[in-house]
């Protein structure tokens, strides 16, 4: 849980840790502590994956996230999803994801929002709407999920609906740009990254 934690200050905005390369090694630290205290939990295998997704090692997270998986195969972290998109496999992120509905029914606002950036992905805008606005709906402060919603609506052609979630990532971070932010966006393609740029731009966030 303090991996965890570093991981959410270093993206999101809520301290003075936010983007800092420190609180991301620290949550390096714990997590790989947590590891080396019981190497059978899978919630540490999990939460390792966690940090090194965004220290954008693709292989590496996909293997930990394996591995958690198969020392307990009821067990699933929704971040799995958010992994394989950004090392450019959406449509096996969907298949991740649905699977994950037999174990657990309930649809949580993280699996939401990793669903419908992985339908954005495959540029299939008007069904990666929904799952979006239900995650932005749910989580209001949850910055991430107005962001990628805003895209989604951006390119569907809804550009009052985009502008207003726009709005809300500028009510969270007054200072919001996407050179800014797009640090935290760990995708292993750079056309992949683009693609969501592209989408903030059109919703009119500004580029720095």
């Amino acid at each position: 849980m303090l991996a965890r934690s570093h991981v959410a200050t270093y993206l999101e905005p809520r301290d003075g840790d936010y983007l800092l390369q420190a609180g991301l090694d620290r949550a390096h630290e714990f997590a790989r502590k947590a590891v080396q205290l019981d190497g059978n939990l899978p919630e540490a295998h999990a939460q390792l994956a966690w940090v090194l997704l965004f220290q954008r090692q693709y292989e590496a997270a996909i293997a930990e996230y394996q591995l958690a998986s198969s020392l307990n195969p009821n067990f699933f972290d929704s971040g799995h999803g958010l992994c394989l998109v950004f090392a450019g496999q959406p449509a096996r992120a969907i298949e991740i994801l649905q699977a994950n509905l037999r174990l657990e029914p309930f649809q949580n606002a993280s699996r939401l929002g990793y669903a419908g950036l992985a339908l954005y992905m495959l540029k299939r805008y008007p069904e990666s709407v929904p799952p979006l606005r239900e995650c932005a709906w749910r989580m209001p402060n949850f910055r991430i999920g107005h962001l990628w919603l805003a895209a989604a609506y951006a390119q569907t052609g809804q550009l009052a609906e985009a502008r207003t979630e726009a709005d809300e990532v500028r009510r969270i971070e007054p200072g919001f740009t996407i050179d800014r932010w797009k640090r935290t966006a760990a995708y292993k393609n750079p056309e992949d990254a683009e693609h969501l740029f592209d989408g903030l731009r059109k919703a009119g966030l500004p580029q720095n």
